[in-house]
């Protein structure tokens, strides 16, 4: 395909995928929302795991000193050594590559999810009764409780964020059967995996506390005992959001630096490969341009979460700039292409209807989680 594309619109697999259906303006569009998706990630990323972190050395304290005690630390400092991690990872050329990533994360995500349903579970048959309402949490004004509403749509939004990768993923499948139909079953066993395990730690957890519920059980402290189980759940957080950041950041770092190598073919500092033997560790390659952009890149991730260090709010932004676009908006205008859907016949019309829809309620949860972050920063 020969158009010039500025480089934060590059991502190859997505461009071809909706130019082709969608055409050129609507591509460009789709891979600019992956690359904020994207993006906005390894944002999320970072805040959750210094929380995490800094939940493992409050449960610490309070088991040393007591639930009353003021165990309170700050989220920076743990941002300054997730990201000092993030720098380091990132300058490996391969790192991509390492397929024992999925599986870690997907142990990690299992453990500790299950160890947050549990928790819920003996919560609630400790208390005898189950707390909360049908209402959800108790507010004191409407607008408050639209905000809230707005806010959580925008988590759940975020909760299903496999649309940035799906077809990186289908990419490596390997054919056959065809790569398309293993990918809508695999697509279909992990979305209805993933909701099951958030509706039952989601609904235990609101059941164990009511409208004391906290944004993130396993750092919201609803929970003391056994500290070792909530610091355990924690560090599989922690491990799994490292593994994680680089498989939603790699992309970025693969098409942005080759673009920049393809524009500029003959420049030594962008092109070259250095080899490097410090004593007692093994020779690794090293690139002026994979170090100069990684290291922004993972220093701007880093100073934007220590700026925005509000777990719900981050995520519900993120969710509500990314989910109707790549989930809704872009694969409906590829269907109707791909199987020519006649303008307003029934199929047409409902899924019309569907998309505008889901347009509003991203857009709901992107204003409320937008008013949170703001409410929070002002607080």
């Amino acid at each position: 395909m020969s158009v010039t594309i500025p480089f934060y619109f590059y991502l190859p697999d997505k461009f071809d995928a909706s130019h082709g259906f969608s055409g050129k303006t609507n591509a460009w569009a789709c891979s600019l929302f992956i690359h904020v998706g994207l993006y906005g990630t390894a944002i999320a990323y970072t805040v959750t795991s210094a929380i995490s972190m800094r939940a493992i050395q409050k449960s610490n304290c309070y088991h040393r000193e007591g639930h009353e005690a003021a165990c309170e630390y700050s989220d920076t400092y743990y941002m300054l050594i997730f990201g000092a991690v993030q720098l380091i990872l990132s300058q490996a050329p391969d790192f991509h590559n390492i397929q024992s990533l999925s599986v870690i994360a997907a142990v990690m995500s299992f453990a500790y999810s299950f160890i947050g349903f549990g928790l819920g579970v003996a919560k609630v048959i400790g208390n005898g009764f189950v707390m909360g309402s049908f209402s959800g949490v108790s507010t004191t004004t409407s607008i408050e409780k639209m905000w809230l509403v707005a806010q959580a749509l925008g988590d759940i939004a975020f909760a299903y964020p496999y649309s940035l990768v799906l077809i990186e993923i289908q990419d490596t499948l390997k054919s056959p059967p065809p790569a398309n139909q293993t990918m809508k079953k695999a697509s279909t066993m992990s979305i209805i995996t993933t909701t099951i395990f958030y509706l039952f730690c989601g609904g235990f957890g609101y059941a164990a506390f009511g409208d004391n519920t906290p944004g993130n059980l396993l750092t919201g402290f609803g929970f003391y005992e056994p500290y070792w189980l909530i610091d355990l759940a924690n560090a599989f957080i922690v491990i799994h959001l490292v593994g994680g950041y680089q498989v939603y950041s790699q992309p970025i770092f693969a098409h942005f630096e080759k673009w920049i190598c393809e524009k500029f073919p003959e420049n030594g500092f962008l092109n070259n490969e250095f080899f490097l033997k410090p004593p007692l560790m093994p020779a690794f390659r090293w690139n002026p341009l994979r170090l100069c952009f990684r290291t922004v890149y993972v220093v701007s991730v880093t100073a934007i979460a220590m700026s925005f260090p509000y777990f719900n709010q981050v995520l519900g932004v993120i969710g509500g700039v990314i989910f109707w676009p790549l989930t809704i908006y872009f694969p409906v205008e590829m269907y109707f292409k791909q199987m020519n859907i006649e303008a307003w016949t029934r199929k047409w019309v409902m899924l019309r209807v569907f998309s505008y829809v889901c347009f509003i309620v991203s857009t709901f949860g992107l204003v409320g989680s937008i008013q949170g972050i703001i409410s929070a920063k002002l607080s």
